[in-house]
């Protein structure tokens, strides 16, 4: 199987992924860079395939153009303006949603049938807008949603409490923004709930650290990218592989027609099946602070 991924939007973030996708062993066969700077990604080009003969797997990259999408398995969107010191995601809504319509029509023009798989900010409005914008099941779209969130928060707790993150269970949820919440009911260490381990107070600190994150990032460094970069590789080879794989993407919500972060299964369909996770009533109105939040967004967009 031809498993063909087209990347558009090569800055520090399509870099990035692009860079730890090729220092994993995948199913990626061919990549695809398109970009704006059409010189630039011919060097960036030159460079990766220098990378080839110390890389796990064997993957043809090359620059391209929107006709590539005609028979790729999957299209990564990581265009679009950064998120400036200062900025929230939401800032970024009416200069990338121009950006968006003019990506999803010419790729859809060009004959795609796969998965979209969005990485720009803000997250949840431009996964929405690539599902409305290419007319496509709302399967076959999706974005990094709260993934990355949930990888810093396992991290945070992790660190804490000398465990590795990847025996964390625990998930970020909603927006991926400044209303994203963390469901500390459904927290558990191995079977334990986490509150047995770590105070409510110090919950509430690990939290507002999360979603902190980002803007503590930028200040320092200018942007988030290695992070994202990561999440990206995960959930492109959840999809190629078909591992039925549980993540916290942005999937559509039928019920208030937004995307949003929740756990979802993915596999070589896109989003299999979303989880329904049973919250305290605090919990239940954080969700529903981070719909309103995404839908007062939509419904702004110019």
């Amino acid at each position: 199987m031809k498993n063909k991924v087209v990347l558009i939007g090569c800055g520090n973030v399509g870099m990035s992924y692009v860079y730890a996708l090729l220092n994993q062993r995948t199913n990626v066969n061919e990549l695809v860079l398109i970009d704006l700077n059409k010189e630039k990604i011919e060097g960036e080009v030159m460079d990766l395939n220098h990378c080839l003969a110390f890389a796990p797997s064997k993957i043809d990259i090359k620059a391209g153009d929107y006709a590539d999408c005609n028979d790729a398995t999957l299209v990564v969107i990581a265009a679009g303006a950064n998120q400036a010191p200062g900025e929230t995601r939401m800032d970024l809504i009416n200069k990338n949603s121009k950006i968006f319509k003019s990506i999803v029509t010419s790729v859809v023009e060009n004959g795609f049938k796969g998965i979209f798989l969005v990485a720009t900010n803000p997250l949840d409005v431009m996964t929405y807008l690539t599902w409305k914008y290419s007319g496509f099941d709302s399967s076959r779209v999706m974005g990094t949603g709260t993934s990355l969130d949930t990888a810093r928060l396992r991290y945070l707790v992790g660190d804490k409490l000398g465990v590795s993150p990847k025996d964390i269970h625990a998930y970020v949820m909603g927006e991926h923004g400044d209303s994203e919440f963390v469901p500390w009911s459904n927290a558990n260490i191995g079977l334990q709930n986490i509150d047995s381990f770590i105070e409510k107070s110090k919950l509430n600190d690990i939290e507002l650290d999360v979603k902190n994150a980002a803007y503590e990032i930028i200040n320092r460094k200018g942007a988030t990218y290695y992070g994202i970069g990561m999440c990206l590789v995960m959930i492109t080879n959840a999809i190629l592989s078909d591992e039925n794989r549980v993540i916290t993407v942005s999937n559509y919500d039928k019920e208030n027609d937004i995307y949003i972060g929740t756990p979802a299964i993915v596999n070589k369909t896109g989003i299999k099946q979303r989880i329904y996770i049973e919250l305290t009533e605090e919990e239940t109105r954080k969700l529903q602070n981070s719909v309103d939040v995404i839908k007062d967004a939509i419904n702004k967009i110019q």
